[in-house]
């Protein structure tokens, strides 16, 4: 591999410092940026919801902005977006993010705002009622995504009896029964100190950013509701198909990996590159499409989380051509698994990788929210030549493993009644 490619970046390093609240920041600094980023990652999602109230951190997420004890729905819009900035926030299994992007000198009036938010949100009732409406049509639009509500479906099955399985948005009838009480309730058990960690980007130092974050958020309670993440699902290996009124059918093949503290988890995402990453060299890509014009979109993906993780494949075909789509992604995961990969053809999958996180390293945003996160759930932020290291550490009986793990992985089939009734 040439390392001489790889072992310099231009991009300046995140800083972590814990401030005297015992809160912590995570700082990379810009000196010439034209906009700031700051927010909040609160290591609260779905997982910590308990199971009459699936739905509520994404509802809290939602609802954050629609009062807090001195602001109205409308000045807390307005206060980013008077001064072209924008507020924004999504919700995952197992955390929160709530964030502004802002022109340059406006991070006090960011940083405040955000404190006020997850301080003093109050929740209102009629805002509630609206909101709620507002959730169940997003609900119901998911649905009305095959492509999407297939992988949700899949870690229902996968991660069964665990806090993980249940889908992040709930259901209408889960959401209705949640009211203001519960989200504040929810931002009492959470939005604290021992389980945020608050990021910025810009042009502004560390110091100046900590002495804001330090002021403004000293209202948050220091300590919340302990929550303890269940071990790794037990299930055994399932093929499920599901009659649905579609046009194409949709398949998501899958096993379970190690999570976000797996020493395997570099091996996991070279894998996840090299089978349907984002190149049009990845193998599925090139056998299902450019070969043989079966599908248009062919990809595997990860989600990893603190107890486990998955790997899965997607893909939509016609009908007709499923079988055959599912020996082709079989006869790859194969291949791998009893060493087709050589050392060479390994060396340049590392490569393609590390170009391809060299050129995402350069969005700011996703930068600054990784090493948020990977500061809340792991204690420290990936450098680059940390994630060099475990790239280039991946050895091929490595990536033989995870492949025999597809040989023998679950499957769920989304397909219409008429080609279920003739191949049942």
């Amino acid at each position: 591999m040439d390392r001489k490619l790889f072992d310099v970046t231009m991009q300046p390093a995140p800083t972590t410092i814990k401030l005297p609240s015992g809160l912590q920041l995570v700082h990379i600094h810009y000196p010439t940026a034209g906009a700031g980023i700051f927010g909040i990652a609160v290591k609260a999602g779905s997982a910590n919801e308990s199971s009459d109230e699936y739905g509520l951190a994404h509802l809290v997420e939602h609802t954050l902005f629609k009062g807090t004890k001195k602001r109205s729905s409308w000045h807390i819009i307005n206060r980013m977006e008077a001064v072209g900035g924008e507020l924004n926030a999504f919700t995952t299994k197992e955390d929160t993010v709530v964030y502004s992007i802002f022109p340059a000198g406006n991070a006090n009036r960011a940083i405040e705002l955000i404190a006020d938010l997850a301080t003093n949100s109050q929740f209102p009732d009629r805002e509630i009622d609206k909101e709620r409406e507002v959730v169940i049509d997003e609900i119901n639009s998911y649905r009305d995504t095959p492509a999407e509500a297939i992988f949700d479906e899949f870690e229902e099955f996968a991660l069964a009896s665990t806090p993980l399985s249940h889908n992040i948005l709930g259901s209408p009838d889960s959401v209705r029964l949640l009211n203001s009480s519960h989200c504040r309730q929810f931002l009492a058990d959470n939005y604290t100190v021992d389980n945020v960690v608050v990021f910025y980007s810009g042009s502004d130092s560390i110091d100046k950013i900590a002495r804001l974050a330090e002021r403004y958020f000293a209202a948050m309670p220091s300590v919340g509701k302990r929550f303890q993440m269940t071990a790794t699902p037990k299930v055994d290996a399932f093929d499920k198909t599901i009659t649905l009124d579609v046009h194409q059918t949709h398949a998501l093949i899958g096993a379970c990996v190690g999570g976000i503290f797996s020493p395997q988890r570099y091996a996991i995402s070279l894998f996840s590159n090299i089978t349907g990453g984002p190149g049009m060299n990845s193998l599925l890509n090139v056998e299902l499409r450019e070969r043989r014009g079966l599908v248009y979109s062919v990809e595997t993906s990860t989600a990893l989380f603190s107890t486990c993780g998955l790997i899965t494949l997607y893909f939509g075909c016609d009908a007709h051509d499923l079988a055959r789509c599912r020996k082709l992604c079989n006869n790859v995961f194969r291949h791998l698994a009893e060493g087709g990969l050589s050392e060479r053809a390994l060396a340049s999958a590392k490569k393609q990788y590390m170009g391809q996180f060299a050129i995402a390293s350069e969005n700011r945003e996703t930068r600054i929210m990784s090493a948020a996160r990977s500061l809340l759930f792991r204690g420290l932020t990936d450098s680059y030549a940390e994630t060099l290291r475990g790239i280039n550490e991946v050895s091929l009986s490595d990536i033989a493993d995870i492949a025999q793990r597809m040989c023998n992985a679950s499957s769920l089939i989304y397909t219409y009644d008429n080609y279920s009734a003739k191949n049942s």
